[in-house]
């Protein structure tokens, strides 16, 4: 890698890393805090919900307009505010119980979610426009990061919220997340690049593209719905701490963790397994919701060994699924014509954005209702259905013309000359 390469990987590996770590540390005892400071098990699933929309809104307009803005200062603005939003949202314990404190909540996690938008919109169309043809592995080895954050996210603030309480774990994470700021404006190189007149609708006017979505929906929704209802069913049924809550939780990280570099490796130098593997991937995170639980129609009693295998396999199959869904996307809007270069990038990094926050809002708000009217193994069931949905129309579409000739195709992804790439690495 040249030097301009290597800086940048630094770069996008640190906003990773920080990012996801003030993201997840949430889970472990935010839900059960809430529920003591008058929210609903549905309002607490829409808390995490808006932090969905204003992302899904804030990676649309900031991906469309990535040029006019700049890169390097869309990515050092956004960790700015979310460190910012982070630290406050440590302070909301010393707000008075009820609206008040439910409001500022959704105040301060709806302007996180802009800045951690334009930090992650920025992160993805730079690492697309430095590395054209590594695509996958660059990003499956960058996920080695997001895994590490989600991994020590849980357990690190499950465990200073128990040892000092609610307020430590934000404010020592929110002040890392702000040490990045400086580091990043140090190390990132700043991409020059003309605007283009391409549209979100015209991206979408593939029917692949739109099937590629659906896949990273269902991957973010099931995200979102563990995040707003494992802890609290793992509290209820086994007594856990919510430092332990945390431990267990790195079930799902630490295979996803894992799993990303390799899957990123493998779609690269073949790209025709990208659809295979997104299939396959849904499926078994299909059968992992269903075990979560488990299932109620599967007669099993739940134990805490089953509970963590559940996880595991989810977090193995997210790998799977969908480190393969970003440069497919890339290559179809290729294919139609889209202009090479960050613009097109921005779009694509925009638009996977806007897809998996909606898919962030639809799992808490839909999985906090099915938990709260139903049960939380009723809820996972349908979560693992959804999951399910789109690998067959996905396979056939794969298996038609429209999919050969993406077969054929997959390698597109082009040195910035026009020429084509062979693939060959």
């Amino acid at each position: 890698m040249s030097r301009r390469q290597t800086l940048t990987l630094v770069s996008m590996a640190s906003v990773n890393f920080s990012s996801m770590i003030c993201y997840s540390i949430l889970g472990p005892f935010f839900p059960s805090e809430a529920l003591k400071k008058g929210a609903s098990q549905t309002v607490v699933g829409l808390i995490f919900g808006c932090y969905a929309v204003c992302n899904l809104l804030g990676s649309l307009i900031l991906g469309r307009y990535i040029v006019q803005i700049g890169a390097k200062f869309m990515l050092v603005a956004g960790l700015f505010v979310s460190s910012g939003c982070t630290i406050l949202f440590g302070l909301l314990d010393r707000v008075p119980a009820g609206p008040a404190f439910i409001g500022l909540c959704f105040v301060v996690r709806s302007v996180d979610a802009v800045g951690f938008a334009a930090a992650m919109t920025s992160t993805f169309a730079m690492t697309a426009k430095m590395f054209p043809d590594n695509v996958a592995t660059v990003l499956g080895s960058l996920e080695i990061f997001t895994g590490l954050g989600l991994i020590l996210g849980p357990p690190v603030g499950g465990w200073f919220y128990q040892s000092f309480g609610y307020e430590v774990p934000f404010l020592l994470l929110g002040a890392l997340l702000l040490l990045m700021v400086p580091f990043n404006v140090y190390v990132l190189p700043s991409i020059e690049a003309d605007p283009c007149r391409d549209s979100f609708l015209r991206l979408l006017g593939r029917g692949r593209i739109l099937l590629v979505c659906y896949v990273v929906f269902t991957l973010s929704a099931g995200l979102g719905f563990l995040d707003a209802t494992l802890s609290l069913f793992a509290i209820q049924t086994f007594q856990l701490s919510s430092g332990l809550v945390g431990v267990v939780m790195l079930g799902l990280s630490l295979p996803y963790c894992l799993a990303s570099p390799l899957m990123g490796v493998v779609t690269d130098r073949f790209p025709t397994s990208r659809i295979p593997l997104m299939v396959a991937g849904g499926g078994v995170t299909a059968l992992s919701f269903c075990l979560l639980g488990p299932a109620p129609f599967l007669h099993v009693t739940s134990e805490l060994w089953l509970l963590v295998l559940a996880l595991g396999l989810i977090g193995f199959s997210l790998g799977m699924t969908a480190i393969p869904t970003f440069p497919e996307i890339i290559t179809c809007a290729y294919e139609d014509g889209f202009q090479e270069g960050l613009s097109t990038l921005g779009m694509v990094s925009g638009l996977f954005g806007a897809v998996w926050s909606l898919g962030m809002f639809y799992g808490p708000v839909v999985g906090g209702l099915l938990t709260q009217n139903l049960s939380f193994q009723w809820a996972a069931a349908v979560q693992g259905a959804l999951a399910l949905l789109g690998g067959p129309t996905l396979l056939f579409l794969h298996c038609s013309s429209d999919g050969a000739a993406a077969g054929e195709g997959s390698p597109l992804l082009t040195d910035g000359t026009g020429l084509q790439n062979s693939g060959l690495h």
